[in-house]
């Protein structure tokens, strides 16, 4: 999957757009090393976007997990 930046997005405006919420901002930026040291993107920049880790419910057995 791949996102591609508007003006003014930030790491953790793409990290909740694509996902919902902040936390998948470090797995977003080791996606994309060659931007880690961006703050503020410009309009345009193609990122890659790593897909969601399935979630598992604690209410299963762990051999379910």
């Amino acid at each position: 999957m791949t996102y591609t930046t508007i003006q003014g997005d930030t790491w953790d405006a793409i990290s909740f757009k694509l996902y919902g919420t902040a936390l998948m901002m470090p797995k977003l930026i080791a996606a994309n090393p060659q931007h880690a040291s961006t703050v503020i993107f410009s309009a345009g920049v193609l990122l890659a976007a790593p897909e969601t880790p399935a979630a598992t419910s604690a209410d299963l057995p762990p051999w379910k997990r």
